[in-house]
């Protein structure tokens, strides 16, 4: 993640220990601008969320996906993959997914990561645009 990278680096240019002690101006520190979102997020995550609703939602985000990528809608079929991502996390969090159901969900997400990646080149490539121009023995296969 960037904004880890650029608060761990921040921490060590700053000489702080931890990440609330960042300075975010002479008056007030990273702690007091976002630790209690970083409370109630870590609350909800592992605690408050509903696992039924989650289950819920990660298969209509799935078959939205779905559709999506039958349509020829890259992004939006991105989106809603990147939101499977994050509620498969969040049961992840809640440890209501076996260790066998966890393969099968990154199986899911995979897959459709992949439906997306191959659209999207698939589109570049028709699109002719400039970053296409490498020999077809250069390209990475999807």
């Amino acid at each position: 993640e960037i904004t880890y990278g650029l608060e761990r680096l921040t921490m060590y240019l700053q000489n702080v220990d931890a990440i609330t002690k960042i300075r975010w101006n002479d008056r007030v520190s990273y702690g007091d601008v976002h630790l209690q979102g970083e409370v109630e997020q870590c609350t909800y995550n592992f605690e408050a969320s509903n696992p039924d609703l989650l289950f819920t939602l990660f298969g209509l985000y799935e078959q939205e996906a779905q559709q999506l990528l039958e349509r020829g809608l890259v992004l939006p079929s991105l989106d809603y993959v990147l939101k499977c991502s994050h509620t498969f996390n969040l049961l992840d969090a809640r440890g209501v997914i076996s260790v066998t159901e966890r393969t099968r969900y990154i199986g899911r997400i995979r897959n459709l990561a992949r439906r997306v990646a191959q659209l999207y080149l698939q589109q570049r490539e028709a699109l002719g645009f400039p970053l296409n121009k490498l020999e077809q023995s250069e390209r990475v296969p999807v």
